[in-house]
């Protein structure tokens, strides 16, 4: 017997409007999975990256071993990565996350630290000379004009993140990963367009948001253009 002709799970088509109907809840669940992990795993490397640049910045012998181990790591094989991380963490979303926040690092250390150095030594000459201690320095000074390169590397470091939760598959949670892994294994071509496609789409979304924060954040960049 042949499939119906306008049964397009039954012929296992690539594009199937039916498989959307009817997944619509794993879909949905996978992609907040998917949103959850890229959006933890980028905000715990943030939080890390900054007080490494910073450190970096202030102790120049620090700059080489900083940017050195967060280099090595990057270069790690994520199946390899996930493997050293799995007897600390077990087989749990925590792994993933720790590998992404290690991947991630590389990127947001590099690009802020970049946007620090950047920073003209006559700007900051000025500031002292109106009475800016170091913490108001940093915060109202040397931050905002790091912002534009910061931005660029969490931009990079996001769309990094989104592509490589796909990897946390092999633990169970990749998001929409887990979706394209089973649908390779089976076949089941709709579900691997479909979950690949969320993928780019999600990617795309979140470098264009962040971008439009970029922008918002600093508006003397879009006088300059």
């Amino acid at each position: 017997m042949t499939a119906p002709p306008d049964d397009c799970l039954a012929r296992n088509d690539w594009l199937c409007g039916a498989y959307l109907t009817s997944r619509r809840e794993i879909l949905e669940d996978a992609v907040i999975q998917h949103l959850q992990l890229t959006a933890v795993s980028v905000f715990v490397g943030l939080l890390l990256a900054v007080p490494l640049a910073l450190a970096a910045r202030r102790r120049r012998w620090a700059a080489g071993p900083v940017l050195g181990v967060t280099t090595i790591l990057y270069t790690v094989p994520s199946l390899a990565m996930f493997s050293l991380l799995l007897p600390v963490y077990g087989l749990s979303a925590s792994l993933v996350v720790a590998g992404l926040v290690l991947y991630s690092l590389t990127l947001l250390v590099r690009n802020i630290l970049a946007g620090l150095r950047a920073v003209p030594e006559e700007i900051r000459q000025a500031a002292r000379g109106m009475g800016y201690g170091p913490i108001r320095l940093l915060v109202a000074v040397e931050l905002p004009l790091a912002l534009p390169a910061a931005m660029a590397g969490l931009r990079i470091a996001t769309v990094s993140a989104v592509s490589l939760v796909t990897v946390g598959a092999i633990v169970g949670y990749g998001g929409l990963g887990n979706l394209i892994y089973s649908g390779m294994n089976t076949y089941f071509k709709a579900q691997v367009l479909t979950a690949s496609v969320l993928c780019v789409v999600i990617a795309v979304c979140a470098d264009l948001l962040l971008l439009g924060v970029q922008r918002l954040l600093t508006p003397w960049t879009r006088r300059q253009s």
